[in-house]
């Protein structure tokens, strides 16, 4: 019998400022255990973990949320299984608490005193992580072209080379992933695949493409200086930008920030539709994360 795999579970810190601009955090207590924990819960199956952290932390605390910085994934074991969660810094933007099934009371709490107060380990690893970063951070949302036609079968201009059906419901699929984070502007280089795997999102929030010349592949390896500069121009801009080029381009500038601001890289096979999340405070990257294409 193949072992059962682990349990994926999504999460976050939700944070507040009070009227002193005091940081507090919610810890929500649960009486079918009774404990005091952050919010979390099961991935559905399918859901990418981003949406399933949005959705628990609504049905959980009531509030709608925009993601940030991720933060940690942790581990531990129930029920025999080993469980895997993953924790993003979570900002409010509506809603409000009532007490439900799953939750009877949700305590707002200053770092210190959430520290005494949970019931678990990994909770307090979580919040430690948490309190090593700068609160308030943007984010910059990098994303790979989704999946286009061979190059070799398209006879024309390669710029010109339009996305595949595949590649077109990934665009679509991203469109959840991208307002996670409270996308607000599209960006992209100046290729068809790129400017239609973004054409959705653009759509949804009713806001036009910027065509970004300076970021094709072929651009920034004959300028990458100018290239740099422009993304971070882009990231300096206000709101949550997101930006669609290609394969080559995005790992270079991954690591260009992250030697440049001394933070590590996770893993990634940066596949096509995949998403690179930088998060920045005071023009300095201050963590990357990486999520897998909606499917593959």
């Amino acid at each position: 019998m193949t072992a059962a795999g682990p349990v994926l579970a999504a999460g976050a810190v939700l944070w507040r400022a009070d009227a002193r601009e005091d940081l507090l955090v919610a810890l929500v207590h649960r009486p079918r255990y009774d404990d005091w924990s952050l919010p979390k819960g099961k991935v559905e199956p399918e859901e990418p973990r981003t949406l399933a952290a949005v959705r628990e932390v609504a049905e959980e605390t009531g509030y709608k949320v925009v993601l940030g910085v991720h933060l940690a994934i942790t581990s531990y074991r129930t029920g025999g299984r080993a469980k895997l969660v993953n924790y993003w810094a979570a900002r409010i933007i509506g809603g409000q608490f009532t007490p439900n099934d799953e939750v009877d009371e949700l305590r707002w709490a200053t770092p210190a005193q959430a520290a005494q107060l949970l019931t678990y380990p990994h909770d307090i690893r979580v919040l430690e992580r948490f309190t090593s970063l700068p609160t308030e951070t943007s984010t910059l949302l990098m994303v790979r072209h989704a999946k286009a036609g061979s190059r070799k079968s398209f006879s024309g201009d390669d710029r010109l080379r339009p996305l595949e059906e595949e590649g077109r419901l990934q665009a679509t699929a991203l469109v959840p992933v991208l307002r996670a984070f409270g996308a607000t502007t599209v960006h992209a280089a100046d290729r068809v695949r790129c400017t239609q795997t973004v054409q959705p999102l653009a759509d949804a929030l009713g806001v036009p493409i910027t065509s970004e010349p300076a970021l094709s592949d072929d651009a920034y390896f004959a300028d990458p200086e100018s290239a740099r500069r422009r993304v971070l121009d882009i990231a300096a801009s206000g709101g949550t930008p997101v930006l669609c080029s290609q394969g080559d381009m995005i790992p270079h500038v991954m690591r260009w920030l992250a030697e440049r601001d001394g933070v590590a890289l996770p893993p990634s096979r940066n596949r096509k539709a995949s998403t690179w999340v930088v998060s920045l405070h005071a023009g300095h990257t201050v963590a990357i994360d990486h999520l897998d294409a909606p499917f593959r």
